[in-house]
């Protein structure tokens, strides 16, 4: 009988030790955005100055290595340079490939995640999407923070990317301009 009192208060003491105290969830970090945006779709159309690309293009490896969406170099791409469009041509050699052969920049599609309509998070860090043309779905996947981007996929219009980049240039807000005023009780005074 003392054996089987035994076992029982065995295991009602090891219920007891493992607990049933409630313990309260970790306060998320407060979000400058507020609330964390939600999954949505944005549909995404083919933009009205779009070249029209025909299938027979798209078999052609010489067409694959052009640009046919801005051929030429615009005025502020080295505009001192005479070998400027030769350049521009180096800077993407296969814009065609990337965004007609292997993207979908010249059909309509639809693009899901919580930012479908930009490249990268707006407040740093993963940003997941997926473009839909009919059947196909197209991964995108990004990280930014700091001076370090990285992307693989296709991109907004549809145009396939990869980018890894560890010294990027941080856009910084212009200084404001020195006030030569006085503020006495709210009312500006110039001088």
């Amino acid at each position: 009988m003392n054996r089987k009192f035994a076992q029982f208060w065995f295991f009602a003491g090891l219920s007891f030790m493992t607990g049933c105290c409630s313990v309260a969830p970790k306060p998320s970090p407060p979000d400058a955005t507020g609330a964390k945006p939600r999954w949505h779709s944005v549909a995404m159309a083919p933009g009205t100055n779009a070249p029209t690309v025909h299938f027979y293009n798209k078999l052609n490896p010489i067409w694959w290595v052009g640009n046919a969406s801005e051929p030429h170099a615009p005025d502020w791409y080295h505009p001192d340079s005479c070998c400027r469009e030769f350049q521009w041509w180096l800077r993407n050699p296969f814009s065609n490939f990337s965004a007609y052969v292997i993207g979908v920049e010249d059909k309509k599609t639809v693009r899901y995640g919580r930012y479908p309509d930009q490249t990268s998070n707006p407040n740093g860090g993963w940003n997941f999407a997926i473009t839909r043309r009919c059947i196909v779905y197209l991964p995108f996947i990004d990280y930014k923070r700091g001076r370090f981007e990285f992307y693989f996929g296709w991109r907004k219009a549809g145009k396939f990317g990869i980018k890894l980049n560890f010294h990027q240039r941080v856009l910084e807000a212009e200084p404001p301009e020195p006030c030569r005023c006085v503020i006495i009780w709210n009312q500006r005074i110039d001088f």
